[in-house]
């Protein structure tokens, strides 16, 4: 399948690394505007030469901004007031004991992980009902539906975001736009990698870490390995394709078969 967004811009918020950054560079490569959103200017350059490293004809607006809070989030559509796609894929995530949760800690995760996302989406879904097309997207995660211990109060955000994305498609609905939820399984970034170590012997070379941390703590996957991110931003990719026109107020799997369900 062949998929072109020429003349479509999109924002993709937490994007110089990681995930957010490998669906960057899916879009750049089916012809869309990017832009590229971090904390610092700093890091949102050095993601941005990476872009145009992997795809040198790449349209690309640097924003640098933090969307979790009210002035950055006005600061990124001061810099960009028109998207035709949005994918909020800013989020945070660290293992803690669900009785040691702070109260601050789950506000944190709360305006950083949903709230960011409702704020953008507030601000941009009017102009793409009134053009007729738009994608909105959130980036949730298998967490959303199957809460781990280890990170309830991430896990509480992810599920959070799939009411949000239903509920948006509703308000959309009719209009030419459409708006969906991912739910992306283990993956493999830098973070991750982080996180994999804080449970499994840090002495281990990479590759057999990962398959203990699979093996041990993510059974149910039928993949039995991690994710990679570009295997995310091919279906961001679809879902902001005229393609996907027909898909809307849907919770998409690329998961590797880690929940045990046929739906959500």
């Amino acid at each position: 399948m062949r998929v072109n967004l020429t003349g479509r811009t999109a924002l993709v918020t937490g994007s110089t690394q990681g995930i957010g950054a490998a669906i960057t560079t899916a879009l750049a490569r089916s012809g869309a505007t990017v832009a590229v959103n971090g904390r610092t200017s700093d890091t949102v350059t050095a993601a941005v030469k990476r872009l145009r490293a992997e795809v040198p004809d790449a349209e690309v607006v640097p924003v640098a901004a933090d969307i979790a809070t009210d002035e950055g989030a006005e600061l990124a559509v001061e810099l960009l007031p028109e998207v035709d796609i949005l994918v909020n894929n800013l989020g945070i995530f660290e293992p803690r004991p669900a009785l040691e949760i702070t109260d601050e800690e789950w506000r944190r995760y709360f305006e950083v992980n949903v709230l960011a996302a409702v704020r953008l989406t507030r601000a941009y879904l009017p102009g793409m009902k009134s053009r007729g097309w738009g994608r909105v997207q959130y980036i949730a995660s298998d967490s959303a539906v199957v809460i781990p211990a280890e990170m309830i109060h991430y896990g509480m955000s992810k599920t959070a975001l799939l009411a949000v994305s239903r509920g948006f498609a509703k308000e959309a609905a009719g209009t030419g736009v459409t708006v969906n939820s991912v739910i992306a399984g283990p993956t493999h970034t830098g973070g991750v990698e982080d996180f994999v170590y804080e449970l499994v012997d840090r002495a281990l070379p990479w590759d057999e870490a990962q398959r203990v941390f699979m093996r041990e703590h993510r059974p149910q996957s039928l993949l039995q390995r991690l994710i990679e991110p570009e295997e995310i931003a091919h279906m961001v990719v679809y879902l902001s394709s005229p393609q996907a026109s027909a898909t809307t107020g849907g919770a998409v799997r690329v998961d590797g078969g880690y929940v045990d369900s046929i739906l959500p």
